[in-house]
């Protein structure tokens, strides 16, 4: 090859595009030297090829594992012709340099979404890639690296125009998104084999890889930008796979109120219905119909459900869909919406209707993951199944089979209220709701009053300890007839005493669901 030749370097696994980005290229004088696959697809569409194994005087080995790992190409990708020892080791070793590399890599992400064995997941572990990509990446004063195929059509009117040649800044801009992509890929092969192979669920390096969705009209105000990025390897059932069935576009503080609802729905299993408004539940009940779930939901607080958002881990029917369709809901998600049902939310087209199959299910490893200044804090996610057998009843009355069945219903569902919280409940579905003060007795006091005389007789659920007996009181005093919490307080003694004067009956469960 003549020294004054450009010559690009062309190995993907993606041939989006690829034909009409090469033939820029030939026509532009390189020379196109290429691999395997790519090497048949570019010879086919009319197109000069020279392989890579003419080049390195080496041929493809083990099945393609070992095609491009060779100085002839890596020496040409990284010499620098503006260092005079470089260009002579360059003609002492016949490396001629390469000016283009265009490659993408084994679609690992894609492999693993599907079931599939540890090898062969393996094999879909690209090796060469990776290393082509960053070592353009870092003599990217001198080489262009793409490796999407997104841009080709930008960097092909560029060459064009430049008669072969690109701008620092493209340069720049190509190596940066190369080094963002290698890391991502590598973080999801990490992530996923440490999954496989059991390794700790909190390791001593969290590197995380997210893709961007799309851009946002905004943030939580007008004023922050924002944008959705998911999990490349996300599993089934989770609210960035949804489906948008109809409506306009969800916003930040959409995709945040319906993540909050999927939560509780997710704690009070399949059947359950969920109202949350500001990341706030306002309403949640459960039951083999939709339809009632829903109403008994919304009546927990009709005034706070206006402009909220719903979760259901169902299917959507007709009757449920008209008595939403009642109210002015921002967003529903279900696990399925049937046929009769989207004609009636049709008449609502501004409802952001999703469908999320496989909702209820739930990831083999769920993990929190919150920002803070400077770093992340991890945790597992508290949607494990309470053991019912290790609750105790600490009062002088038992609750009855009825207050029992209230009050497992009402522990899930304070699972989902920000602390301090307490839910008061009839059968299956909440009748008041109080969360988010800095005192319990407050907590108390407004689930209350959101509750009015359907306190009375109602069963009622605390998040955390009391600290004192007046949240307890507030309770009584309105009409609840049992308690569940986990106790451990150093009050407990006199929580219980009060309780017993109360004639409340009152479990301990040994377990908190405090939800910071």
């Amino acid at each position: 090859m003549s020294d004054n030749k450009k010559r690009a370097l062309l190995s993907v696994s993606d041939r989006t595009g690829l034909a009409g980005f090469a033939r820029t290229l030939h026509e532009l004088g390189f020379e196109l030297i290429s691999t395997g696959g790519t090497a048949r697809h570019l010879s086919e569409s009319g197109l000069p090829v020279t392989l890579a194994s003419n080049l390195t005087g080496f041929p493809e080995i083990f099945g393609g594992r070992v095609k491009t790992l060779h100085p002839a190409l890596f020496g040409g990708i990284l010499l620098d012709p503006a260092v005079a020892a470089h260009r002579q080791e360059a003609a002492d070793n016949r490396i001629s340099p390469i000016d283009v590399v265009v490659v993408n890599l084994y679609p690992f992400e894609a492999a693993v979404t599907r079931p599939v064995s540890l090898a062969e997941a393996i094999e879909e572990i690209d090796i060469g890639g990776p290393s082509l990509l960053r070592a353009a990446a870092k003599n990217h004063a001198h080489v262009t690296v793409l490796c999407d195929p997104a841009d080709y059509p930008e960097v092909a009117e560029e060459l064009t125009s430049g008669h072969g040649a690109t701008t620092l800044e493209t340069r720049q801009r190509l190596a940066v998104k190369v080094f963002r992509r290698t890391a991502a890929y590598d973080a999801v092969i990490s992530d996923w084999l440490g999954r496989q192979t059991e390794t700790p669920a909190f390791p001593e390096r969290l590197p995380a890889a997210f893709e961007k969705v799309q851009e946002l009209r905004y943030g939580e105000n007008p004023h922050q930008r924002g944008a959705l990025y998911q999990s490349p390897v996300r599993a089934h059932g989770t609210l960035t796979s949804f489906s948008k069935l109809q409506g306009k576009e969800l916003s930040y503080n959409n995709f945040l109120d319906a993540d909050s609802a999927l939560f509780s729905a997710r704690a009070l299993g399949r059947g359950g219905v969920v109202i949350v408004k500001h990341r706030v539940a306002s309403g949640m009940a459960s039951g083999p119909e939709v339809a009632a779930a829903f109403q008994a939901a919304w009546e927990s607080d009709p005034i706070a459900g206006f402009g909220g958002v719903v979760a259901v881990l169902g299917t959507i029917d007709a009757e449920a869909a008209k008595l939403m369709t009642k109210n002015f809901l921002e967003v529903i998600v279900a696990e399925s919406v049937d046929e009769d049902a989207l004609e009636v939310f049709s008449k609502k087209p501004n409802l952001r209707v999703l469908s999320i199959p496989g909702l209820s299910a739930l990831p083999a490893r769920p993990l929190e993951f919150r920002t803070i200044d400077g770093g992340l804090l991890v945790q597992e996610l508290d949607l494990g199944v309470d053991d019912s057998s290790g609750w105790k009843s600490v009062t002088e009355r038992d609750p009855t089979d009825e207050e029992v069945e209230a009050l497992g219903f009402a522990f899930r569902a304070v699972r989902g209220v920000i602390s301090n919280g307490i839910v008061i409940a009839r059968g299956t579905a909440t009748v008041g709701i109080g969360g988010g003060r800095t005192s319990r007795v407050d907590a108390c006091r407004d689930a209350v009053q959101k509750a009015g005389p359907r306190a009375k007789g109602a069963v009622a659920a605390s998040d955390a300890f009391f600290p004192f007996p007046d949240g307890l009181e507030v309770l009584a005093q309105a009409g609840v007839t049992a308690v569940i919490q986990p106790g451990g307080s150093i009050k407990d003694r006199d929580v219980i005493e009060a309780a017993n004067r109360l004639h409340v009956a009152m479990l301990f469960t040994g377990n908190r669901h405090f939800r910071h």
